[in-house]
């Protein structure tokens, strides 16, 4: 690189850190964060377990509410429950595989009871509520109660809710929304769910 390249360069990439900068001057405030991971892509749940390994890396609490999956071996589980992480999972599976609404719906609502102690407990920083989306989209849970949750949670609580199809009410009460969208997907070229990188 030029010695005239190097200088636009370092300009640049000074403008940059000044902008960078001002963002976290202005960044004072200081609550716990509503994240919403949604879309059709693969890593929604992998996400948001990445956050709950970070936060009991850092000494903090977590707590872990698995709507739908609960049939099958977790890795993330099997991990995380060593490392002191209270799970709560809704063992029923998947809809279309137990084809009974009332036994998912009981199922759904008593592992909700357990998220909502957990969305009241200000010793826990951290709560996931992976594939809480499809409970509302089925309404196995009401939304009005989710949400009346959602907002009494203590102020420094952070939650993370995941799943495909996130309400509208959901998205916009989130302060981060991300959404995950699949380029190429292994399953759909016939390769079999792998042990340790899909569960």
């Amino acid at each position: 690189m030029s010695e005239h390249n190097q200088d636009k360069h370092k300009a640049r990439q000074q403008k940059v850190k000044e902008q960078v900068d001002a963002k976290i001057e202005q960044a004072q405030e200081e609550k716990g964060i509503l994240q919403v991971i949604t879309g059709n892509g693969k890593g929604k749940s992998t996400s948001g377990f990445g956050t709950v390994a970070r936060c009991v890396g850092h000494g903090m609490n977590a707590a872990v509410v698995q709507f739908i999956k609960g049939m099958w071996e977790c890795g993330e589980r099997n991990l995380l429950e060593r490392a002191g992480v209270p799970f709560a999972v809704m063992k029923t599976g998947f809809t279309w595989e137990t084809q009974n609404r009332e036994t998912d719906t009981k199922a759904a609502q008593a592992t909700w009871q357990q998220a909502k102690q957990w969305l009241q407990d200000d010793s826990i920083d951290l709560v996931l509520l992976d594939e809480l989306t499809y409970m509302v989209s089925y309404d196995y849970l009401d939304l009005d109660d989710v949400i009346t949750a959602l907002e009494n949670r203590p102020a420094m609580q952070s939650v993370i809710i995941t799943g495909r199809g996130a309400h509208r009410r959901l998205t916009e009460l989130a302060d981060t929304v991300s959404e995950m969208r699949n380029v190429k997907h292994a399953f759909e070229a016939g390769i079999k769910a792998q042990k340790g990188f899909d569960f």
